[in-house]
């Protein structure tokens, strides 16, 4: 067995689901939620994109043990976004949590604090990782924030670390959150959730 298996993930507000080419579509709304693809400092897929979006994601499961999730929001069951455990590394009990977006109406809502608190809680409490990386690039200071806000530390920046879509250089944000630091985390995200409820996270 792998480190890391397929698995489905509940909370109050989303369920994450293991990511299958049946949710091409959702995904292709989700994204035309805020044309999310005009943001030049993230990688979220154009419509016609998406299929072979979601065809690299499954690549790399296969490949590298790499676990894409769908984010469903649970009042009405559509698909809002995307998230994924990848850079799985077991002999060291590492991985890295990233390649996240959310549609515009799914944003500043319980969606994000819920879904870092069930992928932290899964990656430290079941899988028993000793540390999860967050990276985003330098420019992106709504993420950045977001990172910050729960809790994560900056190990450093790695400049010209990526080639953008449309050419330009990534200077890439490094953070992580180590197994010791966890559960100040975790009560982070439950306080958020508890006192801002569904709407404001």
């Amino acid at each position: 067995m792998t480190w890391i298996e397929p698995v489905t993930l509940e909370g109050q507000h989303v369920v994450l689901e293991p990511l299958a080419h049946s949710h091409v579509e959702g995904l292709a709304r989700a994204a035309a939620d805020g044309e999310l693809w005009r943001l030049w400092y993230t990688s979220v897929p154009s419509p016609e994109r998406t299929q072979a979006y979601v065809d690299a994601a499954l690549e790399m499961r296969a490949r590298d043990g790499a676990l894409p999730f769908v984010v469903r929001r649970r009042d009405d069951g559509a698909v809002v976004g995307t998230t994924r455990f990848f850079h799985v590394e077991p002999a060291h009990r590492r991985l890295e949590l990233g390649h996240t977006w959310y549609a515009a109406s799914a944003q500043r809502t319980s969606v994000n604090a819920e879904c870092k608190l069930l992928l932290l809680g899964h990656a430290f409490d079941a899988l028993g990782a000793i540390a999860v990386e967050l990276r985003t690039h330098f420019l992106n200071h709504a993420s950045r924030r977001a990172i910050e806000r729960l809790g994560a530390k900056l190990d450093g920046v790695l400049r010209h670390h990526m080639t953008m879509p449309n050419g330009t250089l990534r200077d890439t944000c490094v953070y992580s959150i180590l197994a010791a630091e966890w559960p100040a985390v975790r009560e982070n995200l439950k306080l958020r959730l508890a006192m801002r409820g569904a709407t404001q996270c």
